[in-house]
Formats: structure tokens, C-alpha cells, sequence
């Protein structure tokens, strides 16, 4: 016989944002298990975003991960070479 116990987990809740310069627009939100999987979820969208838009990754967008309370947890950029660091490969 199993046992719920007394306390419930509750999921956090991410939203994600693309940061055009000092704009944000929202790309929605996600109920996850930790930071660790809405970093890997914003990775991907970030990627997602430079193979659809690849003129988002010329103007240093960014995928923006808020958390629980509102605050910035996790930003990831859609192109992660910065622009000064590419004549170096």
C-alpha cells in the first residue's frame, strides 16, 4: 500500500523571453523539474531560433529564463560566438 505522504512537490514554473536589444517578447512558459532542464530548454530554443531567424543571431538576441519569483535565472545567446571572438577561429 503505497503512501502519498503529507507535503506536495510543486513544480516551478519558467518563462522564456527573446531579448531583441531591451525588448522583451514572451515565448511562453513551462511548468519543469529544476533550472537544469529550462537551461537544456532554452539551449534548444535558442538554437531553434537561429536556424528559423538567422538574422536574430547578427543583432545578439538572447533567450531569457525568469523563474518562480520573476527574476532572471538563465540567458543564453542564439549565436554563442560573440561577434569579436569569430576571427579568432
Amino acid at each position: 500500500m503505497g503512501k502519498s505522504g503529507g507535503g506536495s512537490f510543486r513544480m516551478p514554473y519558467y518563462s522564456f523571453d527573446l531579448v531583441i536589444d531591451d525588448e522583451q517578447k514572451n515565448q511562453g512558459g513551462l511548468f519543469l523539474e529544476s533550472l537544469k532542464v529550462a537551461s537544456e530548454r532554452a539551449d534548444q530554443l535558442a538554437a531553434e531560433l537561429a536556424i528559423v531567424r538567422p538574422e536574430l543571431k547578427a543583432k545578439g538576441c538572447a533567450i531569457r529564463v525568469t523563474g518562480p519569483e520573476n527574476t532572471e535565472v538563465y540567458r543564453t545567446l542564439l549565436d554563442p560566438i560573440p561577434p569579436w571572438m569569430r576571427h579568432l577561429r
